[in-house]
This record gives structure tokens, C-alpha cells and sequence, in this order.
């Protein structure tokens, strides 16, 4: 463990602190929108706008690797992005912002894709578990330090954007650090969506659902926060805690996943999350401890969906299949978190906050309405069910190369589905005719010496 730490400490830093920037940006944003009486509508088409070039920056990310390579497709994203961000505090023209989300989330995508391909490269076969584990820790770590840093920076100003900025340039140092400058560039995933559309269409809705819950969330649970009268340093706290819950949830989460059927798990997580959402929903006001308990227990409910989801899924199909299902269910997961933020933010406007919690509450009946039985599931079990179940990262935090990480896909078959193709580009150097002035270097004058030393 503490070998696999230190090889990808570089990556695992760097992911913290893009993370951490993120995270911290996400809820600035929602917060400094809400307390100049934005409306809803419009702080949710900002974070859509952010899950819209996640999405969108699977396909960019794929290009600019194979144009440019890797090192450079960072780099530059990296630089983008913090400038993006600083655009946030040069402008106080809203529909701006959406173009810097999408900006930003694009740029971002890019990255992932540049960090788990390094990651799939330096480990080896049987590391990949620990390595996939790290790199959800860190995260979701640095998600939570994210808004952490907003309980002691509460100032909404330019100080805050700053930070986030310095955060985003300070992750390129490991980076170009790095001795390692080539990395295998893995092909995408095949997306073989007409046929997963046929043979697991609740599972693919139950993903979409997710995603809408997920996506919701990061960007308007600090607006629930704010219409609670809560302080910036009480949202923080409450962010970081929500979040915190996701990585807290994936240890008891993987245990009873193993020995307890999925379906059954999938459709009582739906139907406690229903439960534990209708206080948030339905209370008007609610008091700060019980505020942060309840959001405790529905954030361990709604970041435990996914990774259930995948591992049912998983059960479903067949092995050599399993790989482009993942990417499937990732874009399945992103386009969710798109509709979700628009969705909510329309209706926050004329009904409140309270609009979020009661928004998942339905998408938890929805989740339970698409469940099927037990014994139709296990009827439709491929040989090797149930698939070991892995903890991982909701898919906003992922790229399309995540599977290649995945400990649970045999390593021929993620070679098959997505070969690796020598991407960094070479330098074409041409050779520049040098006119040498004066006397020739080849000639055996006093001038040779001092030429060769030039």
C-alpha cells in the first residue's frame, strides 16, 4: 500500500487539488449567484452547462491526447481553466457564465482522462484495485477540502476566486515534474447503446435517475443552504459533510454487495432515501444539527445508487460486454446530471428550496418503480454473477478511460475493447541549413574548438 502511494503520490496530488478547486468553485458559484437574487433557472443552466462539457469532453479530451499528447493536453487545460475562472470575477454579465462552465467543465473532463491514463499505465495488473481505490479517496478528499476552505474563506469576492484559480495552477506542478512523459493512450470504450437499450433498459433509466440526483445536488444543495438562512462557513460545513458521506458510504456499501442481492439493496436504498428526504422536503425551516444528520444520511443513500447500479449491471451482461457497458452507463450518468440542475432550478423559483430534497424523493420512487423483482433478475444473471462489486468515484469525477482502472474487467478484455495506440506525437525536427559565417568548423583551424564548444 504505502508503495502504491508513493509511485502515484504525483497524480494523487495533483487529482486533490483539481478537485478541491472544483468542489469549492461549484459552491461559490451557487452562493455568489444566489445572493445577488439570481433565478433559479439560471444558476441551473450554469451547472448544466459544467456536466454538459464533462460530457461533451470525453470526445475533445480523446483528440487533443492523440494531437498533442499527454503533458501538453494538461497543461493547457489547466491554463484554461484557471483563466476561466479568474473570467468569473472580470464580468458581472451572467449568461457569460454558462460559456466559462462549459468551459471549464470541458477542460476538466480533458484532465481526468490525462490522469487515469497515466494511472492505468504505471500500475500493474493486480495493483489496480489500490490504485482505483486511492484515486477515489483522494476524490472524494478533495471534493469535501473544497469546502472546507469556504468555512474559513466565507468572503464571496474576488479573494474566493482567487484561491480557486491558485489551486488550478498549483496542480499543473506535479504534472510537469513528472519523469514520465509518454503514457499509452487507450481508444474509448465502443458505445454499443442500442444494444444495452435492449437488453437493460430499467437498469439504463435507474443510471439517468441517479445522475439527476447527483448533478442536482452539487450545484443547488448550497442554494437549499441558503434559503435556510444558513451562514457561508454553516453551507460549507454542510457541503463538506454531504460529500465526506459519499466516501464514508462505498466500505459498508461494497461489503453488503457481496453478500446480499443487488436488487433487493438498489430498491431499499431507493426507498430509505424517500424517507429520509421528506423531512428536508417538507420542513420549511429545520435546525442546523438536524440539518447536517439528515444530509449525512441522504448523501451515504445517493452516492451509494451508482456504484450499485454498475455492479448490477455487471450481473446482466456478459463479461466481454462489460467494458462498453461502463461507458454506457457513464454517459447515461452525465446526461442525468445535465437535466437534473435545469429541472430543479425552474422549479426552486416559485417553490423553494425545499424543491431539491423533495425533486430526489421522486427520483427514489422512480428508482423503485423501475426495480424489477428478485427473481427476474436472477433468471436473467450471466454465469460469472455476481461481479465482485467495486467502490468508485460518482461518474462527474470520472472519464471515459476509467474502466481500463476497474480491478473487476479482466486486462485482455479492457485490451480488446479499448487498444492502446502510440498517441504522443513525435517531434518531426527538420534539419535547418546553418550558413556558418566566417571560417569553416570542419576546416582545421584555431576557430574548431571554440566553435564546437558553441
Amino acid at each position: 500500500m504505502n508503495k502504491t502511494l508513493g509511485v502515484f503520490f504525483p497524480l494523487y496530488t495533483t487529482t486533490l487539488l483539481m478537485l478541491l478547486g472544483s468542489g469549492l468553485l461549484t459552491t461559490y458559484v451557487s452562493l455568489r449567484l444566489t445572493s445577488v437574487h439570481v433565478s433559479g433557472g439560471m444558476i441551473g443552466a450554469i451547472i448544466a452547462a459544467n456536466y454538459i462539457g464533462l460530457v461533451i469532453g470525453g470526445k475533445v479530451g480523446h483528440f487533443l491526447i492523440a494531437r498533442v499528447g499527454h503533458i501538453r493536453t494538461y497543461v493547457s487545460c489547466a491554463g484554461i481553466i484557471t483563466a476561466a475562472v479568474l473570467c468569473h470575477g472580470l464580468t458581472s454579465f451572467i449568461p457569460a457564465w454558462v460559456v466559462l462552465r462549459l468551459i471549464i467543465g470541458l477542460c476538466m473532463m480533458c484532465q481526468y482522462m490525462v490522469l487515469e491514463s497515466w494511472l492505468n499505465d504505471q500500475s500493474e495488473s493486480e495493483q489496480r484495485g489500490k490504485v482505483f481505490g486511492c484515486y477515489m479517496v483522494a476524490t472524494y478528499l478533495g471534493m469535501s477540502l473544497g469546502q472546507v476552505v469556504l468555512m474559513m474563506q466565507t468572503d464571496l469576492g474576488i479573494s474566493t476566486l482567487l484561491l480557486i484559480a491558485l489551486c488550478f495552477a498549483l496542480c499543473l506542478v506535479p504534472i510537469a515534474l513528472t519523469t514520465r512523459t509518454h503514457a499509452r493512450q487507450l481508444s474509448p470504450a465502443p458505445l454499443e447503446l442500442r444494444y444495452f437499450i435492449g437488453a437493460i433498459p430499467k437498469v439504463l433509466a435507474t443510471t439517468l435517475a441517479i445522475g439527476m440526483v447527483v448533478g442536482s445536488f452539487y450545484g443547488l444543495a448550497p442554494v437549499y443552504a441558503s434559503q435556510q438562512d444558513l451562514t457561508t462557513g454553516q453551507t460549507g460545513l454542510f457541503m463538506a459533510i454531504a460529500i465526506f458521506a459519499g466516501l464514508v458510504a462505498q466500505f459498508p456499501l461494497s461489503w453488503l454487495s457481496d453478500r446480499y442481492n443487488r436488487t433487493l439493496l438498489m430498491r431499499l436504498n431507493a426507498i430509505v432515501l424517500i424517507v429520509a428526504a421528506l423531512p428536508l422536503a417538507l420542513l420549511p425551516h429545520i435546525s442546523f444539527s438536524l440539518l447536517l444528520g439528515l444530509g449525512f444520511i441522504v448523501s451515504m443513500l445517493q452516492f451509494s445508487l451508482y456504484p450499485l447500479a454498475v455492479a448490477l449491471a455487471n450481473d446482466l451482461v456478459e463479461p466481454e460486454r462489460r467494458v462498453s457497458l461502463a461507458a454506457c452507463l457513464l454517459m447515461a450518468f452525465g446526461v442525468g446530471a445535465s437535466i437534473g440542475p435545469l429541472l430543479v432550478g425552474l422549479l426552486i423559483e416559485p417553490l423553494g428550496g425545499n424543491t431539491l430534497y423533495a425533486f430526489f424523493a421522486l427520483c427514489g420512487l422512480m428508482i423503485v418503480g423501475l426495480s424489477r423483482t428478485v427473481k427476474q433478475d436472477e433468471a436473467q444473471f450471466v454465469e460469472d454473477a455476481p461481479v465482485p462489486h467495486i467502490a468508485m468515484p460518482d461518474s462527474l469525477m470520472s472519464s471515459p478511460l476509467s474502466p481500463a482502472l476497474n480491478p473487476a474487467f479482466d486486462e485482455q478484455m479492457i485490451e480488446e475493447t479499448m487498444p492502446s495506440i502510440d498517441s504522443e506525437p513525435l517531434a518531426e525536427e527538420e534539419e535547418e541549413v546553418v550558413t556558418a559565417q566566417g571560417a569553416d568548423p570542419d576546416e582545421e583551424t584555431g576557430l574548431k574548438k571554440a566553435w564546437e564548444k558553441l
